[in-house]
């Protein structure tokens, strides 16, 4: 996001829900008296200092966080949260988002939602259907002008190859690798196929001040930041993502999100 900022596109975040019932992540927060009695503004305020630490443009939809049910049996998810409501009112907020900023480009999650969070699976499937219906002139023609999205990514993240290409060069550094751990609890588990590598290290400053801005989510101290950016930006200099439809040709691996897309088109952005 903050690579095509630079370049001179527009980039706009659209979040589904106000993460009301996430968790304190940060051990240093998680007891903090203040942030667990006003976690919705906390989250608001975290989420504006990353908008700007990337320089991108931001959107709620308002929908209510489901939260992560733990247990076996899992729990039932709370009356009235994203991940039960109805398409007919998640599609629509969506489809007014995409209508009015005519992205050409746009990423999401994949049908696991990266991993198995009921918001995440949901943002999936509202994603879908609506650039489906954004681009249907009989679908709510009070939300805007039809637009045609030109392209569909997933977000691959923490691929194996990622954590293994970093793993092994801090092991050959003799510097102590954060994923040894997670390494071994992924086991076998299936990789996505990755589609298109876009090189981003230049960015590496944006990026970590984003998710610092996060404070209640992600720990200064944890994994994530035990990497020495010179040597991630040595082995694996890239963000990934997984092509999922496409209405122009495109490369077996893309170094571009907007290759394909015409250079004389009437916008140019990316969400």
């Amino acid at each position: 996001m903050a690579k095509y900022v630079a370049e001179g596109h527009r980039v706009r975040v659209v979040t589904c829900t106000g993460g009301e019932r996430g968790d304190i992540l940060n051990p240093r927060l998680e007891n903090d008296a203040q942030i667990i009695d006003n976690l919705v503004t906390v989250r608001r305020s975290e989420m504006a200092a990353a908008a700007r630490a990337l320089g991108i443009e931001h959107a709620w939809l308002g929908f209510v966080d489901s939260g992560l049910p733990e247990g076996d049996p899992m729990p039932p998810l709370p009356e009235g949260c994203f991940a039960l409501a109805p398409d007919s009112q998640t599609v629509p907020a969506l489809v007014a988002q995409i209508r009015d900023f005519r992205p050409h480009v746009l990423t999401t999650y994949n049908e696991i939602g990266g991993y198995p969070h009921p918001d995440h699976i949901a943002t999936h499937k509202i994603s879908l259907a609506a650039v489906d219906a954004a681009a249907d002139p009989d679908y709510h023609p009070e939300l805007g002008e039809p637009w045609q999205v030109s392209k569909v990514y997933y977000d691959v993240s923490f691929s194996q190859d990622r954590l293994v290409a970093i793993h092994d060069a801090m092991i050959e550094r003799d510097l102590e690798s954060p994923f040894m751990e997670w390494l071994k609890s992924r086991g076998d588990r299936p990789q996505r196929t990755a589609t298109a590598r876009i090189e981003v290290s230049d960015y590496f400053p944006q990026r970590d001040a984003a998710l610092r801005a996060h404070a209640t989510q992600i720990d200064p101290e944890g994994f994530f930041f035990q990497v020495p950016r010179d040597l991630e930006a040595e082995v694996w200099p890239w963000e990934e993502f997984e092509l999922a439809r496409t209405v122009v040709d495109v490369a077996e691996m893309e170094d571009d999100l907007f290759a394909g897309i015409d250079d004389d088109a009437d916008s140019d952005k990316v969400r």
